[in-house]
């Protein structure tokens, strides 16, 4: 069984930083492709980052290239987004996913554990 949780999410101003974290119980999380998503009222889930369980590889939706960041530590069983710039269009609840899968997932579809969500609300 696989579970994930999220933290670090929070109210922040236009302009500032936050870094969410997801904590991932299993014992090959090594080789799990990891994803960031998030959903904002009204609207359907969306990709935003995503890693590689093969090689580490990442990929970013068009609209947080250059301003997020994920990242993982294996030992730690942890996968991370780092977000600067924030925008309020950044304001969602942010979800982790992970997948057994080694290729590069982007889309909901192909992740099959998800957190529980973290809200991120930033003000302009």
């Amino acid at each position: 069984q696989v579970q994930l949780a999220e933290s670090g999410g929070g109210l922040v101003q236009a302009g500032g930083s936050l870094r969410l974290s997801c904590v991932v119980s299993g014992r090959t999380f090594s080789i799990y492709g990891m994803g960031w998503f998030r959903q904002a009222p009204g609207k359907e889930r969306e990709f935003v980052a995503a890693s590689s369980g093969r090689d580490g590889g990442t990929y970013y939706q068009d609209s947080v290239k250059g301003r997020f960041t994920i990242s993982r530590d294996n030992a730690k069983n942890t996968v991370y987004l780092q977000m600067n710039s924030l925008k309020s269009e950044d304001t969602a609840v942010y979800y982790c996913a992970a997948t057994p899968s080694v290729s590069l997932i982007t889309t909901a579809e192909g992740f099959g554990y998800w957190g529980q969500g973290t809200q991120v609300t930033v003000s302009s």
